[in-house]
């Protein structure tokens, strides 16, 4: 029953995709009716008919594909079947990832909604984290093969902190694999475990498939619409308790830069009302006033338009301009208002890596953005929005701290594409002391992670998590695959999401949550080969890289750009190889009189960003250029290098 439930659920869908598309276009035009008689007649909606909701979930379960489900067949916009409109940002469409949150809204039953769209990676969990504030309940979307994963748990712990009414979507109920009844035990057990309220336990599960648009109460019931969802998100969901008699205040949870009137402010309005032209200033977190000004503009999302408007009230979700200097977590508020509003901080950064200027012989050659005071200016506006970045100037270098090599990596690829050219060094955890002499104690993160393997992968996994320091948690076996959770050191995983591709041939998942820091436990054992390093510039020779190879494995092919100190290849043994990579073949008459041997070179491993983060070793850095990522040696003078060898560098621990 529920199998041919399922079939005629999703039979229905596809036919009746072309009458949705045409009832969409009559319910756009009844949204955009109502979202101006609203926001432009009658001021803001009555708060009864306000629903305010972030859609939270771990990577890849969905979120996306649900919110363009919500926005086409509430008739709020025109969205191509599978198109993920919200991931807007261009490495988010590259890399098929929700980096940034993103808001929106729909109408519906005469209730506006408004929607958040959350990352699902952990590195990003500080998005998450900052635009709970805004909402009243939450989407929990979980795949119903997957069930729930690592930042399943992280995103709903912090909902379920904040008191917020979840509904489950349980998604992808149309796979093959799907095992309901297994995962809604699992969710049931997760819920528990993060001791949610006896009101969050009763929580309603909706059955979807967000590809396919459909959703259901039921699996023995069919539908041929995502319509059951938004009944149960008005139905289920509470209005914003707020007061609109109160003054008004904002708190900003995200900045965003429009070229005709600056920055705009995106918030929830936690109390009062705010008009076009009324005087407001910012607080920051401690309450000390950081700006004044007059309200220029309120904006408000309707689908993935824009709309302007004269007011907004407590529970609106809008953007402000008119101001200046004014940073996430600070209060706006109406002139008489003297507190600030409360904000729940982020979780401390795990990671960090330094930034330095570019002090290569290729220096200059290929980027435009090249000086430490353009470097630091690009790194405080970016901590300017994003609250999980810290930035701090060593010297001429910029220390920046983050979640995950994924959130930083992110970053300097933005920054390339900008036209910077700098160098990063390898990321290395974050350590915390406590007292001193013998009473000095260092503690350093933990994760945990959950690993999705084929059984036959399962031995070189638990090997090289008991070698990366790795406690095993629990071991799941399901079918042909098993679920592996371990408690790890952070430093146990740097570098090693690469690996573990690697020895599970692509077929393995690996997703981790930070869980707290414990005593360091020791050193790890070293796993990387030497480097081979050139001590020549100019371009490489087949010649000279042919008799290189036999001593290991080339990053390089004939003709690259090379200089002293940059790494051309990894030495089959420990030590590091100084080799010439730039020597020509020396012609005699001899030589010129017999036909040579075309030269065959084994094709080179390309390295991308995240790769040359996660292998490059302490006293390496990443040169990073708009057109060209090379590895090299920190020290580009060999002899230099000798001397620092001899005498021993900590590169890792604090001192």
């Amino acid at each position: 029953m529920i199998a041919g439930g399922l079939a005629r659920g999703v039979s229905a869908a596809r036919t009746l995709a072309s009458a949705r598309s045409r009832a969409g276009v009559v319910a756009a035009a009844q949204c955009r009716d109502f979202t101006a008689t609203a926001a432009t007649r009658a001021g803001t909606p009555e708060l009864e008919r306000i629903r305010n909701l972030a859609i939270i979930a771990h990577v890849d379960h969905g979120k996306t594909s649900l919110v363009d489900q919500l926005l086409r067949q509430s008739g709020a916009a025109e969205v191509q079947q599978h198109s993920r409109v919200m991931d807007s940002n261009v490495l988010e469409k590259e890399r098929g990832i929700t980096i940034l949150s993103k808001s929106t809204a729909v109408s519906y039953a005469g209730h506006r909604i408004n929607i958040v769209d959350t990352p699902g990676h952990a590195d990003f969990g500080g998005e998450v984290e900052r635009v709970l504030s805004m909402v009243d309940g939450v989407c929990l979307v979980i795949c119903a093969t997957e069930g729930p994963m690592t930042q399943t748990k992280f995103v709903l712990s912090k909902a379920l902190q904040r008191g917020l009414k979840p509904i489950v979507v349980l998604n992808k109920v149309d796979r093959p694999t799907a095992r309901v009844a297994a995962v809604e035990e699992e969710i049931l057990e997760l819920f528990i475990n993060l001791d949610a309220s006896e009101a969050q336990l009763e929580y309603p599960i909706v059955y979807a498939s967000a590809k396919e648009g459909w959703a259901t109460m039921s699996l023995d019931e069919k539908s041929d619409s995502i319509l059951p969802l938004l009944d149960k998100i008005v139905a289920e969901l509470p209005s914003p308790k707020v007061d609109r008699t109160a003054p008004f205040s904002l708190l900003v949870t995200q900045i965003e830069d429009d070229a005709y009137v600056g920055k705009c402010y995106l918030g929830k309005v936690q109390s009062g009302v705010i008009r076009v032209g009324d005087t407001i200033k910012s607080l920051d977190t401690d309450g000390k006033l950081v700006a004044e000004g007059k309200c220029s503009k309120i904006i408000q999302r309707s689908g993935l338009e824009q709309v302007a408007i004269d007011e907004a009230a407590a529970g609106d979700i809008v953007s402000l301009a008119g101001l200046e200097n004014t940073r996430v977590n600070h209060t706006i508020c109406a002139a008489g208002v003297t507190k600030a509003l409360p904000f729940v901080p982020v979780d401390p950064p795990t990671i960090a890596m330094t930034f330095y200027v570019n002090d290569s012989p290729l220096g200059g050659k290929e980027g435009t953005l090249l000086t430490s005071q353009v470097i630091r200016d690009r790194l405080l506006k970016e901590s300017e929005t994003n609250v999980s970045l810290q930035i701090t100037e060593v010297g001429e270098a910029f220390e920046v701290k983050g979640r995950g090599e994924l959130q930083i990596g992110i970053l300097i690829e933005t920054m390339r594409r900008e036209g910077f050219e700098l160098s990063v060094s390898p990321p290395r955890v974050v350590y915390k002391v406590e007292g001193t002499g013998r009473d000095r104690v260092i503690y350093e993160p933990y994760e945990e992670v959950t690993l999705d393997v084929n059984e036959e992968f399962t031995g070189v996994v638990i090997e090289k998590m008991n070698r990366n320091k790795g406690e095993m948690k629990s071991f799941t076996p399901t079918g042909d695959r098993a679920r592996l959770v371990y408690k790890v050191p952070t430093r146990g995983l740097l570098g090693y999401p690469a690996e573990f591709k690697n020895d599970t041939r692509g077929q393995g998942v690996l997703n981790s949550m930070f869980i707290g820091y414990e005593p360091y436990s020791g050193p790890l054992d070293k796993t990387r080969k030497g480097s081979i390093i050139s001590t020549a510039s100019g371009e490489t020779t087949a010649y000279a890289l042919a008799g290189i190879e036999p001593r290991g494995k080339l990053f390089v092919t004939p003709g690259a750009k090379v200089y002293p100190g940059m790494i051309v290849g990894e030495h089959s043994r420990e030590n590091d190889l100084e080799v010439n990579p730039v020597k020509a073949k020396q012609l005699t008459n001899f030589r010129v009189a017999g036909k040579e041997e075309a030269i065959k070179l084994t094709p080179v491993e390309k390295f991308n960003l995240e790769r040359m983060i996660s292998y490059i070793q302490e006293d390496e850095v990443i040169e990073i250029t708009p057109t060209t990522l090379r590895i090299r040696k920190k020290e580009l003078d060999s002899n230099k290098r000798k001397n620092m060898n001899r005498r021993g560098t900590d590169f890792g621990l604090p001192v």
